[in-house]
């Protein structure tokens, strides 16, 4: 049976590496969008619509993500949720019209709620005296972004575009399964199983109605 800290070590690596890897998958059409918009002829109009469909969903779904982390826990709905991306990411090396793009994009934006999912997850492993440096070593997984533009420009000069899904459909997958195995749940962590979703967003604005 794994210590309480050795828990805490685990859950904040584990969730930092999921994270790192779910904004890199996020942003993957900053870097993916370049040879798609020349290779559709695609308008300056269109391929920022492109490139801002996942950033616009992983923003969007935040607020529902949270309230389903508070109900069901981190761990799962961080698994869930990367395993919900890995097959529409891998679908984008098959897309052949602009609007299969746009709709995959949607789903593929998804990844970019798992800073609601980790950081609401971390915190609840750590004291209130050492969340602000779990927080903070969570928060570097924001790197994430610098790794997509290091990584898919390097495969798609040896490879080419098609292949840049593939590889981050395999690694989130890979990350995903990690996390899983290497994680842990605690059931005093979630929001009471008879606290509705209209509660949960009544406690954002008075924390006295639980």
């Amino acid at each position: 049976m794994a210590s309480l800290k050795t828990k805490q070590y685990m859950v904040l690596i584990s969730s930092t590496i999921a994270f790192t890897v779910c904004f890199m998958v996020w942003m993957m059409f900053a870097v993916l969008g370049i040879p798609i918009k020349k290779s559709l002829g695609l308008s300056e109009t269109e391929f920022g619509l492109l490139t801002a469909i996942p950033v616009l969903t992983g923003s969007l779904v935040r607020l529902p993500i949270g309230l389903l982390t508070d109900k069901f826990g981190g761990r799962i709905v961080f698994f869930i949720l990367m395993l919900a991306t890995v097959i529409p990411i891998y679908c984008v090396s098959f897309a052949t019209e602009y609007w299969h793009f746009l709709v995959l994009g949607l789903f593929v934006g998804l990844a970019g709620g798992s800073f609601t999912v980790g950081i609401a997850y971390v915190a609840k492993w750590f004291d209130k005296s050492r969340q602000g440096l779990a927080m903070g070593i969570f928060g570097a997984g924001n790197a994430g972004t610098a790794v997509n533009k290091f990584i898919a420009p390097t495969l798609i000069l040896a490879y080419g575009w098609t292949i840049v899904p593939n590889v981050y459909a395999v690694i989130l997958l890979a990350t995903a399964l990690l996390f899983w195995f290497f994680t842990y749940s605690d059931p005093n962590h979630k929001v009471a199983s008879n606290v509705k979703f209209s509660e949960q967003l009544r406690l954002m604005k008075d924390p006295a109605v639980l």
